[in-house]
């Protein structure tokens, strides 16, 4: 390994206060967030009794991704993560750097307000005032606020918090499903019958559109510096996560699909489970979805928190970021964690549902594309196979190219917002790599 690799010094057991156990709940309750709950009538509208197919699709393209996030974090050890392992991998390139850095900072904070507005979404909708985009975008805030709150006050306390949410809610999501299966009204044989096939390009669009449901494995790697034995947890706990996200995708939505018209999934889409469990169950079941859901989107929102504001104070330390977010107060980067909830904030006011979850899977698409690359790039010292990491390319840049494509042909709006959001990012990362100034800290 070169002299720029920290040695694994042991387990740090005595001093790190995130086990494997952890390391699983922070990836998994990073995943499963406002994914399964949001994209199931997002996707039930665009390929109907497919739904499943798409995310079992998306989950695979999640798996390959992680390939090389996992090669470089194991290689670097470095808390910045992806925007660490670029600028490391590519010293001469300071504005990529700074590009990937402000590109996943944001995307981040997009899937930040994804999860707080998906809360929002299930903690209301069996009250009256349940359509009202105001109050829903209100309680999103103040759920991102409670849980920014928690950051600041302990590592410690964090991890044990997410353990708890993120367990709790893995059993509830059984009983969801096991609730699904068991008021099954369709057969699969008899859903795909009455469902025209959308052609494998329109399942692809929707496994790369959803790719966000998958998007929290990476911040396993932001906790490097607090976690145990990083070389054997890093690998073990992201491909344990997405196993079992993808299982637990596959099974909600299959389940959905058997037991709810897609007229409901679709009329309901913010909140889909939890009308459906109404007209199944009434309104023990209606409080199940709700329960999980809260549970779901709490650890996503808390995970991401906890890893996307320790990458953004790596990245203020090497001097593309403003120097006050590089701030710590006992390990904990105060400044960076309220940046994150001002700004998610600001895009749960701006933006709709379907805008912050298109917003975050290119965004993720991208950046992974852009991992996949540097692995490649350096695939001996990293230790890694040629052919998985081209395969991971190829399948990453397909997924890309679908999702403009999809932008382009069908949401010309939301494309333009999606790209003045982009624009404003690159000016920032240019106006910072002109000129990077790395600072003590």
């Amino acid at each position: 390994m070169s002299s720029e690799v920290l040695s694994d010094s042991g387990n740090r057991a005595n001093d790190a206060p995130l086990g494997l156990l952890e390391l699983v709940a922070i990836a998994v309750g990073g995943m499963v967030g406002g994914g399964i709950f949001a994209i199931l009538g997002v996707s039930a509208a665009m390929i109907g009794a497919y739904t499943p197919v798409a995310i079992a699709l998306g989950g695979a393209i999640a798996a390959l991704a992680a390939y090389s996030y996992i090669k470089l974090g194991v290689y670097y050890r470095d808390e910045g993560a992806m925007f660490s392992f670029y600028r490391r991998t590519f010293p001469d390139k300071p504005f990529a750097a700074a590009l990937i850095g402000w590109w996943v900072s944001f995307g981040y904070i997009s899937t930040l307000a994804l999860y707080a507005y998906t809360f929002a979404s299930y903690a209301i909708s069996g009250f009256p005032f349940a359509d009202s985009e105001w109050i829903r975008k209100s309680i999103a805030c103040a759920v991102v606020l409670l849980f920014t709150l928690l950051n600041l006050w302990s590592v410690r306390g964090m991890g044990k918090v997410e353990d708890v949410l993120v367990y709790a809610k893995l059993v509830i999501l059984a009983v969801i499903a096991a609730l699904l299966f068991n008021h099954q009204t369709f057969t699969l044989p008899q859903l795909l019958h009455e469902n025209i096939s959308p052609g494998l390009w329109s399942v692809v669009i929707v496994a790369s559109l959803t790719f966000v449901a998958y998007e929290g494995f990476q911040l396993v790697l932001n906790a490097v510096n607090e976690m145990e034995r990083p070389q054997r947890n890093i690998p073990l706990s992201i491909y344990l996560a997405i196993g079992l996200v993808i299982a637990i995708y596959v099974v909600i939505a299959l389940g959905a699909m058997l037991a709810v018209p897609f007229q409901d999934l679709i009329r309901n889409r913010e909140y889909a489970l939890a009308s459906a469990a109404a007209e199944m169950v009434g309104d023990w079941g209606t409080l199940l979805v709700v329960v999980g859901a809260v549970f779901a989107t709490s650890s996503a929102i808390s995970g991401t928190i906890f890893g996307a504001s320790r990458q953004m104070a790596v990245i203020a330390e090497q001097g593309y970021f403003p120097a006050p977010l590089a701030h710590r107060r006992q390990h904990i980067p105060v400044l960076a964690i309220w940046v994150m909830f001002t700004c998610a904030c600001a895009l749960i006011l701006a933006g709709s549902l379907q805008v912050i979850l298109e917003f975050g899977s290119v965004t993720f698409l991208l950046v992974s594309l852009l991992m996949a690359y540097a692995n490649f790039r350096i695939r001996a010292r990293t230790r890694s196979s040629a052919p998985l990491t081209l395969l991971a390319l190829t399948v990453l840049f397909a997924g890309t190219a679908s999702v403009f494509y999809y932008e382009a042909t069908r949401q010309v709006e939301q494309m333009y917002f999606i790209a003045g959001l982009y624009l404003l990012l690159a000016l920032g990362a240019w106006a910072y790599a002109r000129t990077p100034t790395p600072r003590d800290h």
